[in-house]
């Protein structure tokens, strides 16, 4: 069986072992943190936020994709954005809740995170 990749591997404070990190679990703070952002419907592929819920939150790393080089991570994830949103400003939105998620909760740095628009979502229509 293959190892997955890890994005940290750290000493505890206490010095009772490591702490490993893989890069899909960076992929899915990402994502649900992207998700959290105001004017974002969702990922690319997610049908419904029902659906979602019923699969679990592992189909939310979908659309990410996660490099790391020691201690600095890079991320780019694709995004849904909803009708009617400024998408600079909700771009700009979605990469400071990115880097601020991901920082606290990993202690990673995130040194770049590149957004794609890959689709609108239209009010009333699927």
């Amino acid at each position: 069986m293959e190892d997955k990749k890890v994005s940290k591997s750290a000493k505890d404070s206490q010095g009772l072992g490591s702490v490993k990190i893989a890069d899909e679990v960076v992929g899915m703070i990402a994502a649900l943190a992207a998700t959290e952002v105001e004017g974002v419907h969702g990922m690319p592929g997610d049908v419904t936020s029902e659906l979602l819920d019923k699969v679990g939150v592992k189909a939310a790393g979908r659309g990410v994709k996660v490099a790391v080089n020691g201690k600095n991570v890079k991320i780019d994830i694709s995004i849904v954005m909803e009708y009617g949103y400024n998408i600079p400003t909700t771009c700009q939105q979605v990469q400071d809740k990115i880097k601020t998620t991901v920082e606290n909760m990993t202690g990673l740095e995130v040194t770049d995170i590149g957004v794609k628009i890959s689709g609108i979502k239209v009010s009333g229509r699927n």
